[in-house]
């Protein structure tokens, strides 16, 4: 079969679907519908923001929808009415098994991450917490069970010793987009074969969602960690401390490994840079954003605070 004839519905919202959408209608694949996210307000004035994936999708005369809910009789008969031989989700949220289980090929999914390791809602940031040197793309089908659905393909990544999630996240949403490609060419073809997670005999590593607590740095902890935590969070949501009694985040930093006696947590400048006390080190803040002000380079936040 042609992947070309089949009827593929898209559901996404962020950045990271956009690129999959892109990828999809490039290589000549026929989108019946577009799912993503309401409009939301955003920015200073509240205005209604469309999701990158609508803009998209609309820039390319798609059929767009926007439910509420997903398990809204309405928008399931709407959904139905595509008769998608096919449905592709990146980034986006649970789906019930009304939708999931809907069309004949059924649903397949692309996460972040090499599964079984980091099912959830973090992978790329936990990759690089976790100090992982590789980790990579994967389409697998979709089952009731949040990302532990039948491995269909898989691409390993290299993650660089200094790069931060942001930076990982634009690669990997391109490596991911075409992995999507590629399994819809495969699955059309009948040459795909399915892997039950199962099989893989290795106890996985897991991401959950990140909250506040996840992004409050710990001194007590090794520089290493500290700095791996860092960029596992950079550009968002960011780790943070306190300074002088006001939150203080930080993008970016440097870590150095050495014997000292200071309190873990303390701070102090050092040839007009300030440095954090760890357990077994410092951490030297490059990138800093202090409650109230703008993001900035540690180096100017020092010259212009009074520390």
């Amino acid at each position: 079969m042609d992947f070309r004839s089949l009827r593929i519905v898209f559901l996404g919202t962020p950045e990271f679907a956009k690129a999959s959408l892109e990828a999809l209608v490039e290589a000549g694949c026929q989108i019946v519908g577009v799912i993503t996210a309401p409009d939301k307000p955003a920015g200073r004035g509240m205005k209604l923001t469309q999701s990158a994936v609508k803009e998209y999708a609309l820039s390319k005369g798609l059929h767009v929808l926007q439910p509420e809910k997903l398990k809204n009789p309405a928008f399931l008969e709407e959904l139905r009415a595509l008769k998608a031989d096919l449905q592709l989700v990146v980034a986006f949220r649970m789906l019930p098994e009304a939708v999931w289980n809907m069309p004949p090929m059924g649903t397949i999914n692309l996460h972040g991450s090499l599964l079984p390791d980091y099912r959830g809602a973090a992978p790329i940031n936990w990759a690089i917490i976790n100090g992982e040197k590789f980790t990579g793309v994967t389409t697998f089908k979709l089952v009731h069970e949040i990302d532990t659905g039948n491995i269909l393909l898989q691409e390993k990544m290299e993650i660089g010793d200094k790069e931060n999630a942001g930076q990982l996240h634009d690669r990997m949403k391109i490596a991911g987009a075409n992995l999507l490609v590629e399994t819809v060419k495969q699955l059309a073809e009948g040459r795909l074969q399915e892997i039950p997670q199962s099989s893989i005999n290795t106890e996985p590593k897991h991401a959950p969602k990140i909250f506040t607590e996840t992004c409050r740095i710990d001194w007590t902890r090794d520089a290493g960690s500290i700095f791996n935590l860092v960029r596992g969070l950079s550009p968002y949501p960011a780790a943070f401390t306190t300074l002088q009694e006001k939150n203080f985040k930080i993008f970016e930093s440097e870590k150095e490994i050495r014997h000292h006696n200071e309190t873990p947590g303390s701070f102090s400048i050092e040839n007009g840079k300030l440095r954090f006390a760890c357990a077994n080190g410092y951490i030297y803040p490059k990138i800093v954003q202090a409650e109230g002000k703008k993001k900035m380079a540690c180096d100017d936040f020092v010259r212009g605070a009074r520390i």
